[in-house]
């Protein structure tokens, strides 16, 4: 069985207590690794290494920050495959996933970042007594917290940036998902980038997260992952003053008009309901269907819906692959008969899955579509985070923008509609981050990422990053 180690100060390190945690294998339900359950004192060796290793490393010229990040790119390009697997036996999504996705969108955060940061540029307000100009310098050890769904590919989301604008950073992934971030530690090893310069500290949200997070000496705290946890963060975090990024849940509404390409429609909302599992912040977990088409749509997507099987994540046929644990799965049960508690109706699914042989003990959940509910019930109302959808019909667009934005969420929507002028109008009015129309997980590295109400605060991607993850700074001359 392998064990894992902390990355600090460029060296792989055990942890201070000798402690582990079980890393289990979804597909499986059997432990495969070890990982560090890291405390105070590792969070403190690790804080104490990226700040030692800030001067140098902010006072690089930013073509050679640029070098390194690229470098370490071209590593992860280099073991595409072996990362892929390894996050596919890790999360339990299938590989083909993996291996389109997560890893791709990994370097290509390291390149992005490493790029934008040649291209960030300042302002100047010249007047004819004086020159304001305005500098953007960086913050100083940044501690960034990944969650578990997308563990590489969100886990450089947030290093990229923060290494690129200057920062040295102190990173803690998901305890559920370690194994790519383990990876990454020794790709950097690797690029040659300077001891203390990244830091990765494993280990559970209560002792590591909330070590890293209360540290004096991390002014700047990006997380993705619960709004639970991320309202823990701010109450730590707050009252030092610290800069915050929150990037968190999502109750995600996918209106279709009946104008729409009903085909096209379909097709996109399978995918946006049960990619991942469902297990995504972006996922359209609320279906809403203008009630002239909601009879044909309900019958192709149920049909559509249920090729979408779980089975081994290995099997590169294979669309829908395990939950990330054993507890995950029977809070989606858990809401499952919930859903019937309040009213709804099962159209498909709701059960747990027995794949049989070396899987039977794996996590696996089917595709489950409930109808019948109201929009306040709890099932239309909480996070979910799993392959279970909602339908539910509107009669007119001011009700499916109502009903849309009923939710304290509001990371992300989709809408389905062929006419312009409508697509404009209502996603001017939803109360989202992101409007997808006609489309579903489009992204551009340069736009703005992040959520309303109770999704977060602040911004993720392009400029945006660039500037959270460093500090404004006004000069004035007098001519």
């Amino acid at each position: 069985m392998e064990t894992l180690t902390n990355y600090i100060d460029g060296e792989s390190r055990e942890p201070f207590n000798g402690l582990y945690l079980d890393n289990v294998a979804p597909a499986t339900g059997m432990v495969y690794q070890q990982i560090p359950d890291s405390g105070q004192e590792d969070v403190d060796a690790a804080v104490k290494a990226a700040k030692a290793a800030f001067p140098s490393w902010s006072g690089l010229e930013i073509p050679e920050r640029n070098r390194y990040l690229l470098a370490i790119a071209d590593l992860i390009d280099r073991d595409h495959d072996r990362l892929a697997k390894m996050e596919s036996v890790d999360n339990g999504k299938p590989v083909k996933l993996a291996s389109r996705v997560d890893i791709p969108r990994a370097s290509a955060n390291m390149r992005f970042y490493a790029t934008a940061m040649m291209h960030f540029a300042s302002e100047a307000h010249p007047t004819v007594s004086a020159l304001n100009y305005t500098t953007r310098t960086p913050v100083g050890v940044a501690g960034c917290i990944s969650p578990w769904n997308l563990p590489l590919y969100l886990f450089t989301w947030k290093i990229a940036p923060a290494l690129a604008a200057g920062n040295t950073v102190v990173a803690k992934p998901s305890e559920l998902t370690p194994a790519t971030a383990h990876a990454f530690g020794l790709l950097c090893q690797e690029a040659g980038l300077p001891a203390g310069v990244l830091n990765i500290v494993h280990g559970q949200g209560k002792r590591a997260g909330e070590s890293l997070v209360a540290h004096e000496d991390v002014p700047l705290i990006s997380f993705t992952g619960g709004t639970a946890t991320g309202r823990r963060i701010a109450s730590i975090a707050a009252p030092q003053f610290k800069k915050l990024s929150l990037e968190l849940g999502g109750k995600n509404p996918t209106i279709i008009f009946a104008d729409c390409d009903l085909d096209q429609a379909v097709g996109e909302t399978v995918a946006s309901s049960f990619a991942n599992q469902g297990e995504i912040c972006l996922c359209g977990s609320r279906i809403l269907v203008e009630d002239a088409v909601y009879e044909k749509f309900m019958n192709k997507f149920v049909e559509r819906a249920a090729a979408w099987q779980p089975g081994d994540p290995g099997d590169e046929t294979t669309r829908l692959g395990a939950l990330v644990s054993e507890a995950h799965l029977e809070k989606v049960e858990s809401y499952v008969a919930l859903a019937q508690k309040e009213g709804g109706t099962i159209r498909l699914g709701g059960k747990r899955v027995n794949p049989g042989g070396e899987f039977s003990n794996g996590f696996y959940f089917e595709p489950t579509i409930i109808t019948g509910l109201s929009m306040d019930c709890r099932t239309n109302q909480e996070e979910i985070f799993g392959p279970v959808v909602t339908v539910t019909p509107f009669h007119t667009e001011e009700d499916g923008v109502s009903m849309a934005n009923d939710s304290r969420y509001g990371l992300s929507a989709t809408i389905w509609t062929t006419n312009l002028s409508r697509a404009h109008r209502v996603a001017n009015k939803l109360e989202a981050g992101i409007v997808w129309i006609n489309c579903w997980l489009h992204r551009d590295l340069r736009t703005p990422f992040g959520g309303w109400k109770s999704s977060g605060v602040g911004r993720e991607g392009g400029w945006e990053a660039l500037r959270f993850f460093t500090e404004a700074k006004n000069v004035c001359i007098k001519l």
